[in-house]
């Protein structure tokens, strides 16, 4: 677990009475990452908070009532930590640091920051959980060998995944890593689509590439592929293969088979980890009983090999509205249930 020394040389929190707080940060570089470009996180972080925060030299004074005072306190020790720790603040970063602030407020835990967990750095950014499930996830990917995570979008299952992936290639602790995905769209039968076999199924993968960009840069993760070390696979190329010295992530798996699953799974070899993401409530096949996501988990729960991880709205990790808008669709099928 990790939390930056000497955290109060950073910043200092002053309660002026129970609805205002000053907040003095002595790095300049530090209070531009946590305002942010045109003050657009400390925008943010009065809507989540419901408080009106100025921002004048080195000092952010927060006006509201003594619970929302409270929480943008925890936030500013949790954006500071996480600056000095990864060098970086992003806009999830500001939606976390609520959440933080909001576990730390019923543990009464008023003088610490929760730690960020692990972290894996890439040379473009450095990758924190962002929730306690999300910190489950990236435990399992780390240390076990066959790991199935089901959830809502945005709870970071294909991001960390393909972190941690590509991070033990470039630490040559694997030789390949394979994105893998059912190309429901098409059935399957890519063949009259143009190009070679990488052309016919990018489109499909496109949110693992968003990854690989967003955490290695475009001309690394190009140079990968045309080695042969980052390999793009549809899963029904997958038949007949074994996986050594390989991570290999099988994505929207919710559009797979059972058997399909089961070939994947059954797919690896020595020193190898397979991962299989998928949202149940988002499955695109014609007869929605095909989906062998959910037969999967509750055949191989009791297997202790394989780990499973259950992300819920709570671990969303984007926009605000994606939490909102999960919650609300699951409500709807709860209810007609």
């Amino acid at each position: 677990m990790l939390e930056a020394k000497n955290l109060e040389k950073q910043i200092l929190l002053k309660k002026i009475d129970n609805q205002t707080l000053n907040i003095k940060i002595f790095d300049n570089k530090l209070l531009l990452a946590i305002v942010g470009e045109f003050n657009s996180n400390l925008s943010d972080l009065e809507k989540l908070t419901n408080t009106k925060l100025f921002f004048r030299g080195n000092s952010i004074t927060a006006k509201g009532d003594e619970d929302s005072i409270l929480k943008v306190s925890e936030s500013f020790k949790f954006l500071v930590n996480k600056f000095l720790i990864t060098n970086s603040i992003e806009n999830s970063d500001i939606i976390y640091s609520i959440k933080n602030s909001m576990s730390n407020t019923e543990q009464n835990n008023k003088n610490n920051i929760r730690p960020l967990g692990q972290i894996i750095k890439t040379p473009k950014k450095s990758v924190i959980p962002r929730s306690r499930k999300q910190a489950e996830y990236l435990e399992a990917l780390i240390n076990e060998k066959i790991i199935v995570s089901l959830g809502p979008a945005g709870t970071g299952k294909s991001y960390l995944a393909v972190s941690v992936g590509v991070k033990m290639l470039m630490e040559k602790k694997v030789e390949r890593v394979i994105l893998s995905r059912p190309a429901v769209e098409a059935g399957e039968r890519l063949g009259f689509l143009p190009g070679d076999m990488k052309d016919k199924v990018d489109p499909y993968l496109r949110p693992l590439y968003d990854a690989l960009y967003d955490l290695f840069g475009y001309e690394k993760i190009q140079k990968k592929i045309e080695t042969g070390e980052i390999e793009i696979a549809p899963l029904a190329f997958m038949r007949g293969r074994t996986l050594k010295n390989s991570f290999a992530i099988l994505d929207e798996a919710q559009n797979a088979s059972l058997t399909q699953i089961k070939m994947f799974l059954t797919r690896i070899g020595e020193n190898s980890k397979l991962v299989v993401n998928g949202d149940p409530s988002q499955i695109d096949l014609i007869n929605k009983n095909d989906s062998g996501l959910l037969k999967t988990k509750k055949i191989l729960e009791d297997v202790e090999e394989i780990k499973f991880v259950e992300f819920d709205h709570n671990d969303v990790a984007r926009h605000p509205l994606v939490s909102k808008i999960v919650k609300a669709y699951q409500k709807k099928i709860d209810d007609k249930n």
